[in-house]
């Protein structure tokens, strides 16, 4: 089972993809917690040069090519073997992150996004996603906060853009999800830590034991 959470910067995924692996874990479920970029260790690299907000210089182009280089690496050391050997895996962002910041927002060409993230997912599609959704000025007021407590000040290269950036990218998601209703499940980011996990939960529980990767 493949499981992937998503939404604009400080809207909670990161936290949730967290409680959902110890919940299953602690339900007996053998799973795998990733994220993207960063999932593997060169993906680390890559995630530091997108992140660093010294890297003012990264056109979109060459932006939306490093995540697909990551997606790659990615898919082919963790994702695609975890599946293989039927464990679950919670990914903390996956192509959509692509298609919502480097398409909706940054503007690149949907054909080629398309394109690039087939062939770098190795054909590999999240079996549900979930999209945390929440006001734009709730996720960065809360992305701030992290990044000053977390002593990530200089990792937020994408906190640092535009309020119609974010807009941008929070209504790409939202249009992805309208046009996939079989995979998305939207839930309300403005709620609590645990009402939240609940809430994600109540629609994980109808795939527990069943035996597809």
């Amino acid at each position: 089972m493949f499981v992937t959470l998503e939404g604009i910067e400080g809207c909670g995924k990161s936290t949730q993809a967290r409680r959902l692996v110890d919940r299953l874990e602690g339900g007996g479920v053998s799973s795998v917690l990733t994220l993207e970029p960063g999932g593997t260790p060169i993906g680390k690299e890559i995630r530091r040069i997108l992140l660093d907000s010294k890297n003012q210089d990264l056109s979109p182009l060459s932006e939306l090519l490093l995540y697909e280089a990551d997606r790659v690496l990615h898919m082919e050391m963790v994702i695609k073997p975890a599946l293989v050997r039927k464990k679950w895996v919670v990914c903390d962002r996956f192509f959509d992150a692509t298609t919502a910041y480097q398409g909706y927002a940054r503007g690149q060409d949907s054909e080629l996004i398309k394109l690039l993230n087939e062939k770098a997912s190795l054909g590999i599609r999240p079996d549900i996603t979930f999209l945390i959704d929440c006001p734009v000025e709730v996720g960065l007021d809360r992305a701030l906060k992290r990044n000053k407590i977390m002593q990530q000040d200089g990792q937020d290269r994408f906190e640092k853009e535009e309020m119609n950036f974010h807009t941008a990218v929070r209504e790409g998601y939202l249009s992805i999800a309208r046009n996939e209703p079989a995979r998305f499940v939207v839930v309300d980011g403005t709620l609590g830590e645990d009402e939240l996990e609940e809430a994600i939960f109540s629609h994980i529980r109808p795939y527990l034991g069943k035996k597809s990767a």
